[in-house]
């Protein structure tokens, strides 16, 4: 079976339309700041992404379903630290990633005394 290029150039698409959205998670996990993400375009991201997933369902389009829905967890979970007041964001950071705590803390500068 040999593949076409349709089919890898969906492939690929798929692939990267899925990745995209872990670099900013990754960030937010690390940085806990997100303060300049936007709530009104993640909202109608996930939305858009559940509309997808429901039709890849419709359809018994496993391949729509499967990115769409990898897509939905990522958004959601973006979404969700934007709307998350800062001390549950801190909370799912550290059990995201409890190192962080400690690589923050060393790279902060020291406080000078007066």
């Amino acid at each position: 079976m040999t593949l076409d290029a349709v089919t890898i150039v969906g492939s690929l698409a798929a692939l990267l339309s899925t990745v995209s959205f872990l670099p900013q998670a990754i960030k937010i996990i690390r940085s806990r700041d997100t303060s300049s993400i936007s709530a009104g375009m993640y909202l109608v991201t996930v939305s858009g992404f559940v509309l997808w997933t429901a039709y890849g369902a419709m359809q018994t389009a496993w391949p729509i379903i499967a990115s769409n829905s990898i897509c939905l967890v990522l958004s959601a979970f973006i979404l969700t630290m934007k709307l998350l007041p800062a001390p549950q964001k801190e909370k799912v950071a550290d059990a995201l990633d409890p190192g962080a705590a400690d690589r923050k803390s060393k790279t902060e500068a020291p406080s000078k005394s007066s």
